[in-house]
């Protein structure tokens, strides 16, 4: 082959070499000891903006990248980020040095993984941020505890468990749309005045945990979380709502309530469960008396799910009367609990728990077998016709797959229409299905309906235009010296006139003395009451041994029992459940 034939081949063959390199779709490039580039494909001209031999202004610090590449003679992996308007690129780049034809040079070749670290970029967010409120999530602020529980020089921290009261009614009232934005909006308040040292964060649906580091002093935090509530207390304007919110707080101190993560948070939240149980919407800081209370509050779980297993629990029975021929008109079946040593517990010791411990169903389920196994004796002692009502918490009320349940078992006992449910106010007027799906359902099978504790909840009396119900239990707080009471003489007579027009059955709770009986019978035209002046709840075999056996015996409960089951009543200790 002639030396102009060879030197054709080669500089076809070249040609061909570079073609291929323009093509390639990963970006090419060569770099020369001044800087230049010797060669850049069409992959990375589009990468790094050139528009012929120019490299786009923001790229002179990718050469002198190259270049210190270069000049230290190792290969380097890098991520490089580059930003075209808006839009952020990233590449994985590889620079290897290389010596060809004694000359050094630089060969880059760049991946874009912007799809990749955009996914990467999700996933981390999503394990260390809440998707709603962007703060950062309980792994993010456990890290950050443990470091500054590691390094002794520290010093003092305080972590604060935040939880915003009553959220699931907020929910069920607004809609869960108006809940999330809530969520959003109290994060932003509660972030206000934060220093950068500090970390507020969202560990689950309504609850927040806080780290404040560096503390000083017990008053210097108890000030900051009164400041933080307060700036709370102001209603929150979502979709065209006024919404109104609180939130319960409990502290714990490094290193005075522990020396570990877990131990802090689990103090800061006994401390925070003293706030819910004393009236919500405070901050309260740990002390020893909480833990010991909280040590008790687990042994009455325990002893609860342990009696609810063993079926310890029984019922006793309190009359509803008619004021003016002293009938019995229905009774109130009212749980209580045997404890290990066969004393009777009252319902304020268990049922709350049993609603927050989600075994309040098991409980009203056992109830109403209770009613079914002693239905005999309930004949006898109030007669056949006498309603049986059975409290239901407004959570199963709200609770379609409960209720649907609950409707059957009544279905099955062969006499649902004896049985009257009584919910509070609140399961009507928030946002649930009872009043749509719920009461249908009852109605079918003929169970009665009945407002418990009318007065003291949510709604108010035009709210009783939309409520489909039986019976109006006034609440004792309202019948309570009612005799020399003129405002609430005043509600009582609105009440009883609406409670009429809407065909509903208005009943006082809580009537205590003849003063009170009096003024009933005089000034109104309520017909029944329920109360200590008639009977005490009471269980069936005292009825039993008070009672002759005979069929007048049902008349009129105030003369079947004697006068030592009527004790002194203390309105402290309260009656009912």
């Amino acid at each position: 082959m002639t030396k102009g034939k060879r030197e054709g081949a080669t500089e076809a063959e070249l040609g061909f070499l570079k073609e291929i390199i323009r093509m390639l779709p990963a970006a090419v490039t060569v770099l020369d000891e001044a800087g230049d580039f010797l060669l850049v494909n069409d992959t990375a001209a589009a990468q790094l903006g050139m528009q012929g031999e120019q490299l786009a202004p923001d790229l002179n610090q990718r050469r002198a990248a190259c270049l210190q590449a270069l000049q230290d003679g190792r290969p380097v992996v890098a991520e490089e980020f580059l930003n075209d308007g808006d839009a952020r690129q990233v590449l994985l780049t590889t620079h290897r040095p290389v010596r060809i034809a004694d000359r050094n040079l630089l060969i880059s070749a760049s991946t874009d993984i912007t799809g990749q670290k955009t996914f990467e970029d999700q996933l981390f967010r999503s394990a260390y941020y809440d998707e709603l409120t962007g703060l950062p999530s309980r792994r993010v602020i456990e890290h950050r505890a443990n470091a500054l529980l590691k390094n002794d020089g520290a010093g003092r921290f305080a972590l604060a468990f935040l939880d915003i009261d009553n959220f699931k009614h907020i929910n069920d009232y607004y809609g869960h749309s108006v809940g999330d934005a809530l969520l959003v909006e109290i994060a932003k308040r509660l972030s206000r005045d934060l220093r950068e040292s500090d970390i507020l964060s969202r560990i689950s649906g309504d609850e927040f945990l806080l780290l404040l580091h560096p503390v000083v002093s017990d008053l210097e935090v108890a000030e900051f979380m009164q400041a933080a509530l307060k700036r709370l207390s102001a209603p929150f304007f979502i979709d065209g709502s006024e919404v109104f919110a609180s939130v319960s707080a409990g502290v714990s101190l490094y290193p005075d309530h522990g020396r570990s993560f877990e131990l802090l948070r689990q103090n800061a939240d006994i401390a925070m469960y003293r706030v819910k149980n004393e009236g919500k919407g405070a901050a309260a800081i740990f002390d020893a008396g909480m833990e010991r209370e909280a040590t008790a509050r687990m042994k009455i779980e325990q002893s609860l799910r342990l009696a609810i297993l063993e079926k310890r629990f029984c019922c006793a029975f309190q009359a509803k009367v008619d004021i003016r021929t002293q009938a019995v008109q229905g009774i109130e079946a009212l749980v209580r609990l045997r404890d290990n040593d066969g004393v009777i517990q009252a319902p304020g010791s268990f049922v709350n728990l049993a609603v927050e411990l989600g075994l309040i169903d098991d409980l009203t389920h056992l109830v109403l077998a209770e009613i079914v196994r002693s239905i005999d004796a309930i004949n006898e002692m109030f007669g056949p016709e006498a309603s049986i009502s059975i409290n239901v918490a407004a959570s199963q009320a709200g609770n379609p797959e409960f209720m649907r349940s609950f409707a059957q078992a009544l279905e099955e006992t062969g006499f649902p229409k004896r049985f009257m449910i009584e919910v509070t106010e609140d399961a009507f007027v928030t946002k649930t299905r009872f009043q749509s799906e719920i009461v249908p359902m009852l109605r079918r099978i003929g169970v009665g309906i009945s407002i418990d504790d009318f007065g003291i909840g949510y709604s108010s009396l035009s709210a009783l235009a939309d409520i489909t119900a039986d019976e109006i239990k006034i609440d004792r707080s309202f019948i309570t010296d009612i005799h020399k009471r003129p405002r609430s003489q005043g509600i009582l007579r609105a009440i009883e006139s609406l409670s009429e027009a809407l065909g509903m059955t208005v009943i006082a709770e809580g009537l205590e003395t003849f003063e009170e009986l009096a003024y009933l019978q005089a000034a109104t035209r309520i017909r029944y009451a329920q109360g200590y002046y008639f009977s005490r709840p009471v269980f069936l075999e005292e009825l039993r041994s008070a009672a002759p056996r005979t069929s007048e015996s049902r008349v009129s409960i105030a003369g079947r029992l004697p006068q030592q089951t009527r004790p002194t009543y203390s309105r402290a200790q309260g009656y009912r459940r």
